[in-house]
């Protein structure tokens, strides 16, 4: 999974599709995690790299993880 080219991201968790017009603003792992996949990480990357930097449940993580990612395909921020 990764992120489209167009899409316009900043490090305080601002994501702009410039396809859609659409705008959206994430916590500080969900804007982490955008990162990541821009930089082609596969999930168990993610998720590992997450779970090292914040205190979160691993289980509990893949799972927000799986929804963050259907979100983010939903608004066609992934290809």
């Amino acid at each position: 999974m990764r992120i489209k080219k167009n899409i316009a991201t900043s490090e305080e968790g601002f994501v702009f599709n410039p396809g859609t017009g659409d705008s959206f603003s994430t916590n500080a792992i969900g804007s982490h995690i955008i990162l990541l996949l821009k930089q082609n990480k596969t999930m168990q990357e993610i998720t590992n790299e997450i779970c090292e930097v914040y205190d979160v449940d691993r289980l509990v993580f893949e799972r927000d993880l799986e929804d963050f990612t259907a979100l983010l395909k939903e608004y066609s921020i992934l290809e």
